[in-house]
């Protein structure tokens, strides 16, 4: 098993709460986030920026039943225009943490069966010793709290294909395009003129050699 460590802030000690079912404690704390707390490359909480956590610790006969509130400021980018996005979020969660001996118990109790069974155990979380990590948790609730696809605002119009201009900056934002029927025709525009110009030039020449016979 591998052995928390005690100097992450994601990590509590229940030493002090004991294990007599209904003993309360509550604990408030500051922390810095840490990195990877959202959707990679969509939107989340900045790594290092302050999360605030109230919690309620609650010893029950199982383990330590973890109920919590976590307030955090997240950034991403809108989906549509690329725009920088923010917001304040706030989750709720809770967790129960089992003491070492009952989850034995819950694993003896839960041999043999389904692997609907196996996925509930590999969600299980454990105390180790006093100890519990509350970032898996956080992560979750986090998570599943914050928006597949973060728009600036609702109406946003996104980018122009051609330009790649905001389009909620000038909702008349537009281009010209020209018929594709016609792109063949528009190199030959000039040349009837061309045309002209020579036959005229021509017919003025035979003119003046006329002119000059007689």
């Amino acid at each position: 098993m591998n052995r928390l460590d005690h100097r992450d802030p994601l990590v509590f000690d229940t030493h002090e709460l004991g294990r007599r079912a209904g003993s309360l404690r509550k604990v408030s704390r500051t922390l810095p986030a840490p990195a990877d707390l959202g959707i990679e490359d969509v939107i989340g909480v900045p790594a290092g920026s302050d999360i605030e956590l109230d919690l309620r610790l609650e010893s029950v006969v199982e383990g330590v039943l973890v109920t919590g509130t976590a307030s955090a400021h997240v950034e991403g980018e809108c989906v549509r225009c690329l725009e920088p996005v923010e917001d304040d979020l706030e989750v709720d969660f809770q967790e129960l943490y089992y003491y070492p001996e009952s989850d034995e118990r819950h694993r003896a109790r839960t041999a043999g069966t389904d692997d609907l069974d196996e996925e509930s155990e590999d969600e299980t979380y454990r105390l180790e010793g006093d100890f519990f990590d509350l970032q898996p948790v956080l992560r979750d609730a986090v998570v599943l709290a914050l928006p597949l696809q973060p728009v600036c605002q609702e109406d946003c119009l996104g980018l122009c294909s051609e330009c790649g201009a905001r389009l909620s900056d000038d909702p008349a934002h537009h281009h010209d395009a020209a018929d594709p029927r016609w792109a063949a025709l528009q190199g030959l525009s000039a040349a009837p003129g061309d045309e002209g110009d020579g036959i005229k030039t021509s017919g003025t020449r035979e003119g003046l050699a006329e002119n000059q016979e007689k």
